[in-house]
């Protein structure tokens, strides 16, 4: 049974129906939502679904939870599938799960299918993620949640009792939280580099030979930057590592605890990778970009021209032409080596690596 009709209930009766299931929806105007469901789908009114079903996916707002109360007496001993999620981190004391299982206290409430979205239910599990987090006091409740999960195409992970709930509806309300330290990291490594480079290039030649150079701040000085701080990120991938090995060697044993500092690090090695090797992409990108500037053009024209005022056949300087090459032809090999490792850093790529092909790729 699903007790709703938004774009989420409708979704989930649609994998429902997919994966074999008979389903029917209960919603307070059946006839006006009847369209939008599968016609393999039964939509009737809330009290004659909940009659039907034993398994019942709880589709609507927690601010409308009381108006299920109504069907307290038909309820009695259905598993609920609570599927809601908050607008904010910790918005209530409890867990919506929670709430809903005060207000049915003779039901058996299950936390499930919150971190999986409409779109992922509708296309499959193949084009999104396949984990459904779960959580229950109730084991025999969880597993035939979870086998419902299964059917579905989905992967079922046990969180335990509804104590977890809270946190399992925290998760899609989380932005990034394992990159912000990566990110601050690269971006104060970016400011740091870029101040470095805007007085090299800029600042310096204005006072001294009065060059206005302010052009090159856009494209120029940043591409110089971007390198700085993606093989600074990329040493810091390694770098825990060994810190982390010598750390061993010293105390003799495994088996001692990493300070956290250090243990932090570890944990964030993979995104700081990624980082690094977004700023070798960016980079990459705009050194192609380098000779489309209209001042790149320009300095060219200049060059022609006093070439043609001192009666220059030719300019080529062979070292210069070599230097050039070797330099473009080193760094594809590098990017194309970092995305490399870039890919196998993803746990789709990584999980299908034993321990043995991922060090050699290291």
């Amino acid at each position: 049974g699903v007790l709703g009709s938004g774009d989420f209930a409708r979704s989930l009766a649609v994998r429902l129906v997919c994966s074999g299931f008979r389903v029917v929806v209960g919603s307070r105007n059946p006839k006006r939502k009847a369209s939008l469901f599968p016609a393999a789908a039964e939509v009737t009114f809330q009290a004659e679904a909940v009659k039907k079903a034993d398994v019942i996916f709880v589709a609507i707002f927690r601010e409308h939870y009381s108006t299920l109360c109504d069907l307290a007496d038909v309820l009695v001993g259905k598993i609920l599938v609570d599927v809601s999620n908050n607008t904010e981190i910790n918005h209530h004391k409890e867990s919506n799960a929670e709430y809903l299982a005060s207000l049915f206290p003779a039901c058996t409430v299950v936390k499930g299918f919150n971190v999986v979205s409409a779109w992922t239910l509708q296309s499959g599990a193949r084009d999104g993620n396949k984990q459904v987090l779960i959580c229950s006091n109730n084991q025999e409740a969880k597993r035939t949640v979870a086998e419902i999960a299964q059917v579905m195409g989905f992967t079922p992970v046990d969180m335990g009792c509804m104590s977890s709930a809270c946190e399992i509806e925290n998760i899609p309300l989380r932005l990034l939280p394992a990159w912000k330290i990566p990110i601050f990291l690269a971006l104060g490594l970016f400011l740091c580099f870029f101040t470095y480079n805007l007085i090299r290039q800029v600042i310096h030649p204005y006072i001294r030979e009065q060059k206005n150079k302010l052009y090159k701040i856009p494209i120029e000085v940043v591409n110089t930057t971007l390198p700085c701080v993606s093989y600074v990120m990329l040493s810091l991938v390694y770098l825990p590592g060994v810190l982390a090995a010598c750390s061993q060697l010293y105390y003799g044993t495994k088996y001692r605890r990493f300070p956290d500092w250090l243990d932090q690090w570890l944990q964030h090695r993979k995104q700081i990778g990624l980082l690094s090797f977004f700023c070798a992409a960016l980079h990459a990108v705009y050194s192609l970009c380098l000779p489309m500037r209209r001042s790149h053009r320009y300095l060219l024209i200049e060059t022609a021209v006093k070439q043609a005022v001192e009666k220059k056949m030719t300019i080529w300087v062979e070292e210069e032409v070599w230097r050039m090459e070797i330099y473009i032809s080193v760094g594809i090999i590098a990017l194309g080596l970092l995305s490399l490792l870039a890919i196998t850093s993803l746990p789709s790529i990584a999980n299908s690596l034993n321990w043995r092909e991922f060090s050699f790729i290291q």
